[in-house]
C-alpha cells in the first residue's frame, strides 16, 4: 500500500515537474522566437530626443520658437527628485529594485484579466518597458508587442543606468496640450520651471500620462484633481514626502495656464512676424527643415524689437493713409450670422472664432469687432476682449468714417467683422474708430551697412493677414531705384559727376517696333551733368548714359552687387524693368554706402546647436588681438576686414555724393530731411504700379517699396519720393536717434 502511494506521488511529482518544464521551455522558447529581429536598443545611449528650436533677440529675450513636438530637453541631473518621484509613484513604484519589467504587476494584471474576462485589461509596463514601447514598438496592444517590450527593457536595463532611462522617459512623454517632456509641460500648464514646482504641481503632472487627451486642467478638472491626489497618496506611502505634506498639497486647489491662474508663457513673447518667419525659411533652407524643427537649436537674430516696431508702423501708416484717401470700403470680409448676435456670451464666443488680423497696433492696438446695428448716425459693435463701459461705448459716429465714399448704410451691415481701435486726445478717450486692413502691400527693411545686419523687416502691412514676405520674396521692378547701378558702371568707366549728356528725344528699334522713352515730366532739357541726371532721374540721360557705356557693363554691374543673377542686357533694363526683391536693393546700396566692400545681409547672428556649440558666426573678421590683455583702455581691438572689394573707393564716393544730391534737392527732398547726411534714390515705374525708395546714412540703409500683390496702377499722386520717402523718413528719424 505504501508502495502504491509512493508511486502516486511519484507520478504526480513527474508529471507536476514536466508540465513545468513545458511551460518553461515553451515561454523560453517564445521568447527566443520573438528575440530575434528586435530594433536596437543601444541606440537610445546616443538618442537625441526632438527639440524646441528658439530664436532670441539682440538682447536676448525669447521672441519665437519652431517645434514638431513642443520640447525642452532636461538632463537627468536638471530634473529635481520631486519630478522624478511623482512619475516613479504613479507609474513605477519598483522603478529602482525592477530588472526592467515587474513580474508580480504582470501577474496582477493576468488575474484581473481573467477575472473580468477581459474587460478590464491593464498594461502593467514599467517605465523601461514605456521607454521601449515609445521609442522602439509603438502603441499597438498585442500579446506580441507586449513579449518584445519585455525582451527589449531587460537588455535595456543591462546597458544604461537607471537614470538615464528615467531621462529618457521624462523627456519623450506627451502630456497633453502639445507639450513633450516635463519641461515643456511645466511651462505650459504652470510658466514656471521644473525647479519652481510644488509638489502639488508635480503630481498633476504625473497624471497626465495615464490619458493626456481625457486629463484636461478645465473640462476634466474633477478627474486630473483625483488622479493628482492619488498621486501624492503614492508620494507619501513611497516615503518621498510626509503625510503633513500630503494632506497641505492635496488640499491645493487645482491651478494652471489654462484656468487663466498663470499667465501663458506665450503672453510674455511677441506675436510671429515676418522677421522670424523668414529665419525659419532661411535656416531651414541651410539646415533642413527636419533639422531645423527638432534639432534644439539656438538662434542669435539681428533684429532689434524697438526699431522693428518704429519700421511697422512706418509702413503701416504710409500704407493706410493711401488706401483711406481711395475711399472705398471692403472690411475683412468676415462675417458672423445674425442669429448668433442675440447676448453678449454669443458675439463674443463667435468673434473669438473668425480668422482676422489681432496684431496691428498701429497708433493704438487694433481689435475684432462684430457691427451689432447700423443705426441713422453711428454704428453699434461688439469689441473682442473689451468690456464696454459709459466712458467707453461701443459705437463708431458716422462722422469718424466720412471718408468713405457711397451711402453710410450701404456700406456696412448687421454681423460684419471689423477693425476698430482707440481714438484718444492727450491720453483720453476720444471714441472708437473704424479701421481696415489695406490692399495695397508693401515691404520694409533697414540693416547695418558694415556687417550686414539686418535690424528691422516688415513684409506686409499683417503678417495674421498674410505671411507672404514682400521684402524678401516679392520680386518687383525696382523702376528708378536702379539707376545708381547705371551711373556707377559710368564712373568706373571714365565719366565723372560733372561729365554733360544730351537730355534729349532718342528712338530705339526693338522686335516690338520702335521704343520712345520719356522722361516722367515729359520734357527735354539738354546738355545736363550727371549729377543732375541722377538727382532729378531723367531717364533719357541714363538711356544714353547705358548705351554709350554698354548694358553688357551695366549687367555684370548689377550681378557683382547681387541685385540680378542673369540679368537681361536690353536697354528699358536700364530704367529698372526687370524685376528683382527689396532684400537685394537694400543689401546692394549698402555697398555704395560702405566704401565699395561687399556685405552679405544676415537676420542671425550666431546658431548653436542643442549642446551649445556655435554651427554658424555670420560675422567671419578676424580680431587679431581680442585676447591680448596689454590693449590700453583708450584703444579698442584691431579687427581685419577680409571682405572683398566690389567698387573703387573713389567711385563709391562720388556717387554717395550724387545720390546726397538726391535728397537735397532731387526728387526725395520733400519727403526726407534728415539731421545727418543722407543719400538715396526714389523709383516709380510705369503708371505707378512699384514705388520705391533706399536710401542710406553713414551706418544704416533702409528700403521700401509698396504696390499692389496683383500688379495694377496707384493713381495719380503715388510715386516713390511721396510715399515711400515718409517711410524712410519716420525711420530714420528714430534710427538717427538712436
Amino acid at each position: 500500500m505504501l508502495r502504491f502511494i509512493l508511486s502516486f506521488f511519484g507520478a504526480i511529482f513527474s508529471l507536476v515537474t514536466l508540465g513545468l518544464g513545458v511551460v518553461a521551455l515553451s515561454i523560453g522558447a517564445i521568447f527566443w522566437v520573438y528575440g530575434q529581429d528586435l530594433p536596437s536598443h543601444e541606440s537610445l545611449a546616443t538618442y537625441q530626443p526632438k527639440t524646441i528650436s528658439r530664436i532670441y533677440s539682440a538682447q536676448g529675450r525669447i521672441i519665437d520658437e519652431f517645434a514638431v513636438e513642443r520640447r525642452l530637453f532636461a538632463p537627468a541631473d536638471e530634473i529635481p527628485d520631486l519630478v522624478k518621484h511623482a512619475f516613479i509613484s504613479a507609474e513605477d513604484k519598483n522603478f529602482y529594485t525592477h530588472a526592467g519589467y515587474d513580474t508580480r504587476g504582470i501577474a496582477a494584471a493576468v488575474v484581473e484579466a481573467v477575472q473580468s474576462r477581459g474587460q478590464n485589461v491593464r498594461g502593467a509596463s514599467t517605465i523601461t518597458q514605456q521607454v521601449m514601447k515609445n521609442f522602439l514598438l509603438g502603441g499597438e496592444r498585442r500579446i506580441e508587442r507586449k513579449i518584445k517590450e519585455i525582451i527589449l527593457a531587460a537588455r535595456l536595463e543591462e546597458t544604461l543606468p537607471k537614470e538615464k532611462i528615467l531621462e529618457l522617459y521624462l523627456n519623450e512623454i506627451f502630456l497633453g496640450q502639445n507639450s513633450y517632456g516635463v519641461a515643456a509641460a511645466a511651462q505650459t500648464y504652470f510658466n514656471k520651471s521644473l525647479s519652481e514646482l510644488a509638489p502639488h504641481e508635480a503630481a498633476m503632472l504625473a497624471a497626465m500620462p495615464q490619458a493626456p487627451g481625457r486629463y484636461h486642467p478645465v473640462t476634466a478638472k474633477e478627474r486630473v484633481t483625483d488622479r493628482r491626489n492619488y498621486v501624492l497618496r503614492e508620494m507619501m506611502e513611497n516615503g518621498y514626502i510626509t503625510r503633513a505634506v500630503y494632506e497641505a498639497e492635496r488640499q491645493q486647489p487645482l491651478r494652471s495656464v489654462q484656468n487663466g491662474d498663470f499667465e501663458s508663457y506665450r503672453d510674455e513673447r511677441p506675436p510671429r512676424d515676418y522677421f522670424t518667419d523668414e529665419i525659419r525659411r532661411q535656416l531651414s533652407r541651410d539646415f533642413g527643415d527636419e533639422e531645423f524643427f527638432t534639432g534644439g537649436y539656438t538662434v542669435r537674430a539681428t533684429i532689434d524689437p524697438e526699431m522693428q516696431v518704429v519700421a511697422a508702423h512706418a509702413l503701416q501708416a504710409q500704407l493706410e493713409q493711401y488706401d483711406r484717401g481711395l475711399g472705398v470700403w471692403h472690411g475683412t470680409g468676415e462675417k458672423i450670422d445674425p442669429a448668433r448676435l442675440t447676448s453678449e456670451e454669443d458675439w463674443r464666443a463667435a468673434l473669438s472664432e473668425v480668422n482676422v488680423a489681432r496684431d496691428v497696433t498701429l497708433e493704438a492696438p487694433w481689435h475684432p469687432a462684430v457691427v451689432l446695428a447700423v443705426e441713422d448716425q453711428q454704428l453699434r459693435i461688439g469689441i473682442e476682449g473689451v468690456e464696454e463701459t459709459e466712458a467707453e461705448p461701443f459705437v463708431v459716429p458716422r462722422n469718424d468714417i466720412s471718408w468713405l465714399r457711397g451711402n453710410f448704410q450701404d456700406n456696412f451691415e448687421v454681423g460684419d467683422v471689423v477693425h476698430v481701435r482707440r481714438m484718444t486726445e492727450d491720453g483720453a478717450f476720444v471714441r472708437w474708430t473704424l479701421r481696415q486692413v489695406p490692399r495695397v502691400q508693401g515691404g520694409f527693411m533697414a540693416m547695418d551697412v558694415n556687417t550686414g545686419r539686418v535690424i528691422a523687416m516688415q513684409g506686409g502691412f499683417s503678417y495674421q493677414t498674410s505671411v507672404f514676405n514682400r521684402a524678401t520674396q516679392a520680386k518687383r521692378q525696382p523702376g528708378s531705384s536702379f539707376k545708381p547701378f547705371v551711373y556707377a558702371s559710368a564712373l568706373d568707366s571714365g565719366y565723372t559727376p560733372a561729365t554733360i549728356i544730351i537730355d534729349a528725344p532718342i528712338e530705339i528699334n526693338t522686335p516690338q517696333g520702335v521704343w520712345r522713352p520719356q522722361n516722367a515730366s515729359h520734357e527735354f532739357y539738354g546738355p545736363t551733368p550727371l549729377r543732375t541726371g541722377i538727382e532729378r532721374s531723367r531717364n533719357l540721360m541714363t538711356i544714353r548714359l547705358a548705351q554709350e557705356v554698354g548694358m553688357d557693363v551695366v549687367a555684370s554691374y548689377a550681378e557683382k552687387f547681387g541685385v540680378y543673377e542673369n540679368m537681361g542686357q536690353f536697354l528699358a533694363n536700364a530704367l529698372g524693368s526687370e524685376e528683382t526683391t527689396l532684400y537685394k536693393m537694400v543689401s546692394a546700396y549698402a555697398m555704395f554706402a560702405n566704401g565699395g566692400e561687399r556685405v552679405e545681409p544676415t537676420l542671425v547672428d550666431r546658431v548653436q546647436d542643442r549642446y551649445g556649440k556655435t554651427i554658424y558666426r555670420h560675422d567671419q573678421r578676424i580680431c587679431t588681438d581680442c585676447a591680448d590683455p596689454r590693449i590700453p583702455r583708450s584703444r579698442s581691438p584691431r579687427i581685419l576686414s577680409n571682405r572683398a572689394r566690389v567698387m573703387d573707393a573713389i567711385t563709391a564716393y562720388q556717387l554717395t555724393s550724387m545720390l546726397q544730391g538726391v535728397v537735397e534737392r532731387g526728387t526725395a527732398s520733400r519727403a526726407v530731411n534728415l539731421p545727418v547726411p543722407t543719400a538715396g534714390k526714389t523709383g516709380t515705374t510705369n503708371d505707378s504700379r512699384d514705388v520705391w525708395f533706399v536710401g542710406f546714412t553713414s551706418n544704416i540703409v533702409a528700403g521700401c517699396y509698396m504696390g499692389f500683390d496683383q500688379p495694377r496702377p496707384m493713381g495719380r499722386g503715388a510715386y516713390g519720393g511721396t510715399m515711400c520717402g515718409p517711410v524712410f523718413q519716420q525711420f530714420m528719424t528714430k534710427a538717427t536717434e538712436k
